[in-house]
């Protein structure tokens, strides 16, 4: 069976972080993963402003019955799990498409990527950053379990400078180099002048993901990296990215996060019920009708911008001109009140 990244995923667990990534709709439903990342710590945040804003004053304790009870147990869930939302949002933005983009931008302008070996033998190539979330692409760059030293394994396809790898002896010198953990991935020369990758893979608790380059002619180590010697944002990545994808802790890791996942559901559904015990009691109103008399209800000059603000959504050429339009209504305003 295919296998993808690092981890060797099999295709139903690919399946799943792909629909988890992005309802199996490519680069367009990364929108709704993102979405989601984007306002859960704004939620999560948000209820606790509400909470420290309208919780009661300490009194004789009281039976808890109906909207009281939904509401103890909504605040409770929320106050325990706030950190853990947080967290996620925060880890799942790193590889979001858009505000990821702006996160490995700032974290490169700041010098904090995580270091990556050097690969090309005349030392001239620059290190490329490495990806913390190369587990999470699955196989977004190529890498499948059959770039990895496994004997019983058919050999990745020849390569220009390395057609007949030796793993073997590659694997002794990056043994000899001071790779000792359990779990490595050995890549081969990607072209001429290229050396060999061997990087230690166990991001369990303590993380062994060290890395070294091996030269393919004599086998001698070209470049190292060591987690020791990591900035200390890439690091936090590092662990950040492994804990919210369940691998730091191993099973403990796990059972959280699935704790963490039946308490969210619990308090949307609490939180629903909330809404329905102390929905508006105006029924003849359909929602289209509130949101109208809402409308209708703001200053002429605020309704002119939220219909401009809709145009300019639905149809963003005549927002654009709609927006011209609106600044010189407004300078045309200014002119009145200074005349004035």
């Amino acid at each position: 069976m295919t296998v993808y990244g690092t981890s060797g995923a099999l295709p139903l667990r690919m399946w799943l972080d792909q629909l988890h990534r992005g309802l199996l709709l490519g680069d367009v439903g990364r929108n709704y993963s993102e979405l989601a990342a984007s306002w859960l710590w704004v939620a999560a945040l948000g209820g606790v402003v509400l909470w420290l804003g309208s919780r009661p004053r300490r009194a004789a304790r009281k039976p808890r019955l109906g909207f009281t009870a939904l509401r103890h147990w909504h605040v409770t869930l929320g106050l325990v799990l706030a950190v853990g939302l947080v967290f996620f949002s925060v880890t799942g933005l790193t590889w979001s498409q858009w505000a990821g983009n702006n996160i490995e931008k700032m974290r490169s302008d700041l010098g904090w990527m995580t270091p990556q070996v050097t690969t090309a033998l005349n030392g001239d190539a620059p290190a490329a950053p490495a990806d913390p979330h190369a587990d999470h692409r699955g196989n977004d760059e190529g890498m499948t379990m059959t770039d990895m030293a496994m004997p019983t394994r058919k050999a990745a396809p020849a390569m220009p400078n390395q057609p007949d790898g030796n793993w073997d002896r590659a694997l002794d010198a990056a043994r000899h180099a001071g790779l000792h953990a359990s779990k490595l991935e050995l890549r081969q020369p990607k072209a001429p002048n290229q050396a060999w990758t061997v990087s230690e893979i166990d991001r369990s608790w303590p993380s062994q993901v060290d890395a070294v380059s091996i030269n393919p002619n004599d086998f001698s180590v070209v470049d190292r990296v060591e987690f020791a010697h990591f900035p200390l944002v890439a690091k936090l990545t590092r662990w950040g990215v492994d804990a919210h994808m369940g691998v730091l802790f191993g099973l403990p890791n796990q059972l959280i996060l699935a704790l963490f996942g039946f308490g969210l559901c619990a308090m949307i559904v609490l939180g629903c019920r909330m809404w329905w015990i102390r929905r508006p009691a105006v029924s003849q109103l359909s929602p289209s009708q509130t949101l109208l008399s809402a409308w209708l209800a703001l200053p002429r000059y605020r309704q002119g911008v939220s219909l401009i603000v809709a145009l300019g959504y639905a149809l963003p050429l005549m927002g654009i001109i709609s927006l011209l339009v609106l600044l010189d209504i407004q300078r045309w305003r200014s002119a009145q009140r200074s005349a004035g």
